[in-house]
């Protein structure tokens, strides 16, 4: 059991695992966690630590019986006899009795007074305060030092990777290329944004873009945007984040052409998905078959968000479907 590690340490690995899975994880966990929760979890399990370990131990009973220490000196063994205190004075002298007659037993208190006398313990700290203080800061500054570590790793990969990787021409190309595609469907011109701070979507508000009903600007994930990216910049494929993302696009079109609920604009983002995945650098086979795989998961997300599910008339030849002409949905 001296072994295993302690409660503390259990904890900083556990969130520093947790932290590390979250950076290099999937995007779900970092749109259902912010990044700042297990940091201020973290801080705060330091402090707690910290302003425990001041705190002093409970005062202990005194055990009336004989100490280690005497029963080391006067030779007591941990077997069941009897014991005698002997005062004399201020001399106090535990013998063992298992039956000796009154002259044994004053042979015994007789040697027991002639045992050397024990050593002086050693002089107490000269701030004893100051060390009681020194092991918690030591693990203070160990736990600080730990979340600093994660917090410098997270902003290395941060900044090197993903979308705030991207040069910023090459993210103003890009979204230019995205705000022409919602453009298109919101049939006026409007402005996509990457919402690299975090103020409008992802962690804040669970969502992967936002726009204002029949406005003029939308905002999407970071995560989303750069998937976007790598299809119309990089001709990189990533089927399940390539179809969500241009879903995402194709919804907040529409949401900015006018279209409120949330069921009957997914039921069209999946229309048009298809057409601007095939602008974007999809095949038209590709494009399709993401756009019938993400109508049957709406089903499956339906559960957990029933807003975004599609009603019964999006369907071939239903009242939302926006080319009754043709023989194919979505």
């Amino acid at each position: 059991m001296d072994r295993l590690p302690s409660p503390l340490t259990l904890l900083r690995v556990g969130l520093a695992v947790f932290v590390l899975v979250w950076i290099f994880g999937p995007y779900a966990l970092r749109s259902a966690v912010p990044i700042w929760l297990p940091f201020l979890i973290a801080l705060g399990l330091e402090l707690h630590f910290f302003v425990g370990a001041l705190r002093p131990a409970p005062a202990r009973r005194p055990d009336p019986g004989p100490q280690t220490a005497d029963r080391e000196r006067y030779g007591f063994g941990n077997d069941a006899e009897e014991l005698l205190l002997v005062r004399n004075q201020d001399e106090e002298l535990w013998i063992p009795y298992s039956g000796e007659t009154e002259e044994e037993l004053q042979a015994l208190i007789v040697e027991a007074r002639e045992l050397p006398v024990e050593e002086a313990a050693p002089a107490a700290t000269a701030n004893p305060d100051r060390e009681r203080l020194r092991l918690p800061v030591r693990r203070l500054v160990a736990g600080l030092g730990l979340i600093g570590a994660l917090a410098l790793i997270f902003w290395v990969v941060e900044g090197r990777t993903g979308w705030n990787g991207v040069d910023a021409s090459t993210r103003a190309e890009a979204t230019a290329r995205f705000s022409q595609e919602a453009s298109r469907v919101a049939e006026k011109p409007v402005t996509i944004r990457c919402d690299e701070s975090g103020d409008y979507v992802g962690a804040v508000q669970h969502a992967d873009g936002v726009a204002a009903v029949g406005g003029n600007l939308a905002y999407l994930t970071p995560e989303r945007c750069l998937d976007l990216y790598r299809l119309a910049l990089k001709g990189e494929v990533r089927p399940n984040r390539t179809a969500t993302a241009i879903v995402v696009l194709a919804h907040e079109a529409w949401h900015l052409r006018g279209v409120a609920d949330e069921g009957t604009t997914e039921c069209y983002a999946l229309q048009t998905g298809g057409e601007i995945g095939r602008r974007l650098g999809l095949s038209v086979d590709t494009a399709q078959r993401m756009m019938r795989r993400q109508l049957v998961d709406n089903a499956r997300r339906g559960e957990a968000s029933p807003a975004y599910r599609v009603p019964p008339d999006c369907r071939n030849g239903g009242r939302l479907d926006l080319r009754p002409d043709i023989a194919r949905f979505p």
